[in-house]
């Protein structure tokens, strides 16, 4: 699909791996909606592309609001890219010292991880669908983010590998099914990157982190993220994959 003249909405893409990708993509002729629930860091960056990036303050875990936001696309033309870069990530044994990990806390991963792209999909997918087809017979793209977690989640990461497993999971399933309309969904597997998740690290805990990537041993940066969807956008064979971008890294126990 040609990215010029079209209309993006990117679920938190006010920062990190969405912020690298509305960069991107209105570098190369598209309108972007962000949709981020940090209306401070989102506002910036439509201060920052102005005239080119809208944003749209969203939870993805509500219907409304998540409605609201493929509504605001719409505006700006038809949808026909979304790409899913909200997320949260937490640390936390299933037995720790307070005892076992509180329900609610594992519950608020899967619901905006999992349970928020997947709300995100079906909303602009259905948008998506009115679509006019292009030459290929496409209506839209849809691109979300797992995780190399989903396949060698660490300790501590039982919550957040089960979201991404989640979304890795039904990829080939919605692609499937979304294959009578033209719309194609891939997903997006990062290993380490460089994003707002990390800053709270120590910078030597960062550098070691870069060093266990074989090559290269650094962190991935969101620009890199952002080049592999713009290649899965314009590449109409790219579908029902999840595809690793992550340096051959293969995580360990812990």
């Amino acid at each position: 699909m040609q990215i010029s003249g079209c209309t993006a909405l990117i679920t938190g893409g006010a920062s990190g791996l969405g912020a690298a990708t509305a960069r991107r993509l209105t570098s190369l002729g598209a309108r972007v909606v962000i949709a981020d629930v940090n209306e401070h860091v989102g506002r910036a960056l439509e201060q920052e592309l102005s005239g080119q990036v809208v944003f749209a303050k969203t939870d993805v875990t509500d219907e409304a609001s998540m409605k609201a936001a493929v509504e605001t696309a719409a505006q700006h033309g038809d949808v026909h890219i979304l790409v899913c870069c909200a997320g949260i990530a937490t640390a936390e044994r299933v037995l720790g010292k307070q005892g076992p990990l509180d329900l609610q806390r594992f519950s608020r991963v899967i619901q905006v991880n999992l349970i928020g792209t997947f709300n995100a999909i079906r909303l602009a997918g259905e948008r998506m669908a009115q679509n006019e087809p292009n030459e290929e017979g496409e209506r839209g793209v849809i691109v979300t983010t797992a995780s190399v977690a989903a396949f060698e989640g660490q300790i501590g990461q039982a919550a957040y590998s089960a979201s991404k497993g989640g979304v890795m999971a039904m990829t080939l399933p919605v692609a499937r099914e979304f294959a009578r309309i033209g719309v194609r969904v891939v997903s997006i597997a990062p290993g380490i990157f460089d994003t707002p998740m990390m800053e709270g690290l120590p910078e030597p805990a960062r550098i070691s982190l870069g060093q266990q990537v074989p090559f290269p041993s650094r962190l991935g940066r969101p620009e890199e993220y952002a080049f592999l969807l713009q290649h899965i956008v314009e590449n109409p064979m790219i579908n029902g994959e999840t595809i690793r971008l992550d340096g051959a890294i293969r995580m360990g126990p812990k």
